[in-house]
């Protein structure tokens, strides 16, 4: 029996990671990134103050390390606090030595800093610039000296790849994967329209897949953690019915 596409709505770099892990189950794969990332014109970086980095995307720690020029003595030597695996495994292959490993969401992540007392105050979130938030507000709520550093944007995509199109117009089984809120409201805006009740949504946190309730979807998945591994997981899951 052949098993519906997986259309895959991660932006690069990190889509094609996801395509090469969808096929590794022996599914196949559609690529058709909601959002594009693109560099803000941001000067350098002052790190004046700042002896821990919170990142809560992988993508906010490659911007990073090309915003400083690389990994300096000076950047070195901050501790690097991690949202979740994949963040982490960015951190490392940056060359981070000091690396907080965390496993779940921007939330999950204030709590590990704030339960932590071994640590020196003094903290710069690097996300894109709609990451502002709670995160931030939390630390300085807890009288920690805190600040936000947007070095990127995400630009909703204008269009369907024509392969991601062509299976979702054509009223057959199909699953999507969701990696974020602000895709998934883009593949919403998208997808307004089109018959979905053959579709599978499989969305990385609750987060992900609440702006997918509009759609009429037959299913709504959310993964068990907001990481890649449990989306892949969800995935395998989901597709054993199909």
């Amino acid at each position: 029996m052949v098993k519906p596409p997986v259309i895959v709505t991660r932006a690069e770099p990190g889509a094609s990671e996801t395509v090469a892990r969808v096929r590794e189950q022996g599914l196949s794969p559609i690529l058709s990134p909601m959002l594009t990332l693109r560099p803000l014109n941001a000067v350098a970086p002052d790190l004046g103050g700042i002896y821990n980095l919170v990142f809560t995307s992988a993508n906010g720690v490659r911007y990073f390390v090309d915003a400083v020029g690389g990994i300096t003595e000076q950047v070195a030597d901050v501790s690097a606090w991690c949202v979740g695996p994949a963040t982490t495994a960015a951190a490392e292959d940056a060359g981070f030595q000091k690396i907080i490993a965390g496993d779940g969401n921007a939330d999950d992540l204030a709590r590990l800093i704030l339960s932590s007392e071994d640590q020196v105050d003094g903290f710069l979130h690097v996300a894109n610039d709609a990451a502002a938030g709670n995160l931030v507000a939390t630390l300085k709520a807890a009288g920690r000296n805190a600040r936000f550093l947007p070095l990127y944007e995400t630009v909703p995509a204008q269009a369907f790849s024509e392969e991601a199109s062509d299976a979702l117009r054509s009223g057959e089984e199909a699953i999507v994967l969701i990696h974020s809120a602000k895709a998934a409201t883009a593949f919403v805006d998208l997808a307004m329209g089109l018959a979905s009740e053959a579709w599978t949504m499989i969305a990385i946190s609750e987060a992900a897949a609440a702006p997918l309730k509009p759609l009429g979807a037959s299913r709504i998945i959310a993964a068990d953690r907001p990481n890649e591994d449990a989306l892949v997981a969800a995935l395998c899951e989901a597709s054993k019915g199909l």
